[in-house]
């Protein structure tokens, strides 16, 4: 068996797809079509639409297996997503790569495999669509053009879902997409009795920006703030752009002390971007830290109240010295 590479862009692949806030949900009737069709127009007992994450591939539809992901150095469509074409295995036990990978040898006794890659609109290759078979067969031009169209459909499905969630601006989770996974976070520390804490960020006199700069440079220095977040933030935390000039954080098995830490950090990587980039202003922010408590913040929407409401307190506080 031979494992994989990673992909050239594979730091911003998992980006990518941590960013669609797709993987471990649940399934979708406009995902399981697609497999639905795909096993019936190609007579297949398998057909999926599979997620390279970091470690595994999860299953976001899948037709005729039990599983829901499987190990990624085993994976077939490790291999598929290294391409730009429909990647085909027509017979396994003579291709090297596969012969004697474990999902060849044993259930589901692969031996024939298609699979095309799927892209983000940033070109990223998150995936693939692919049938898979327990008997070799071929796979002609009209079978790779087939699959290639039902990939297309898949794609466009999956940027609806990005452009649902994502802040266009800054590609980093807008409301919307907040609010969902927030939402899981606190219902599972109110259950583990874990910390948790949320920082609310207003950009101070960003109005200035704009009126004075232009709204080009607005939003040159909103992407600045949430490129900073991106670097600061841990792969556990949960940060978005909630409109305008305002910005979250939400930070798991995170304590109080841990967060004003946080804060400090952020300013520190804030302040050397003031210092290096050539503007004729800084960017500077007023912040609200709270810290999760079980029986007051029944919704994600009181911690962010009670968070907003901090922020203007020191906004306020700040422009009265």
């Amino acid at each position: 068996m031979i494992k994989a590479t990673l992909p050239a862009d594979e730091k911003a692949r998992l980006e990518t797809l941590q960013l669609l806030h797709i993987l471990d949900t649940q399934p979708e009737e406009r995902f399981d079509r697609i497999t639905r069709m795909a096993k019936r127009m190609f007579d297949v007992p398998i057909a999926v639409v599979s997620l390279v994450d970091a470690h595994r591939q999860w299953f976001k539809s899948c037709v005729g297996l039990s599983v829901t992901e499987t190990d990624r150095d085993i994976s077939f469509c490790g291999h598929a997503i290294l391409g730009n074409e429909v990647m085909v295995v027509e017979n396994t036990l003579e291709d090297m790569r596969f012969f004697d990978n474990p999902l060849v040898l044993h259930e589901p006794h692969i031996r024939f495999y298609a699979g095309c890659p799927l892209r983000a609109p940033n070109g990223s290759k998150l995936g693939t669509l692919c049938i898979i078979d327990n008997k070799p067969r071929q796979f002609d031009i009209d079978d790779v053009s087939a699959l290639s169209d039902l990939a297309a459909t898949v794609e466009r499905e999956m940027s609806s879902l990005q452009m649902a969630t994502m802040d266009e601006l800054t590609n980093i989770s807008n409301r919307r997409g907040f609010m969902m996974l927030a939402g899981y976070s606190l219902h599972f520390v109110a259950r583990h009795k874990i910390p948790l804490s949320l920082i609310f960020f207003d950009l101070d006199k960003f109005k200035a920006i704009n009126d004075n700069y232009g709204h080009a440079e607005g939003d040159a220095a909103l992407v600045a703030f949430a490129n900073i977040m991106k670097t600061t933030c841990r792969e556990s935390d949960i940060f978005a752009r909630l409109g305008g000039d305002e910005f979250v954080v939400l930070l798991t098995n995170t304590p109080m002390f841990f967060a004003e830490d946080f804060i400090k950090r952020f300013q520190a990587s804030l302040d050397q971007l003031n210092s290096t980039a050539q503007r004729s202003y800084t960017l500077a922010f007023s912040h609200g830290i709270v810290l999760f408590d079980a029986e007051k913040h029944t919704r994600v929407e009181q911690l962010i109240e009670d968070g907003d409401a901090l922020m203007f307190k020191e906004k306020n506080q700040s422009e009265s010295t």
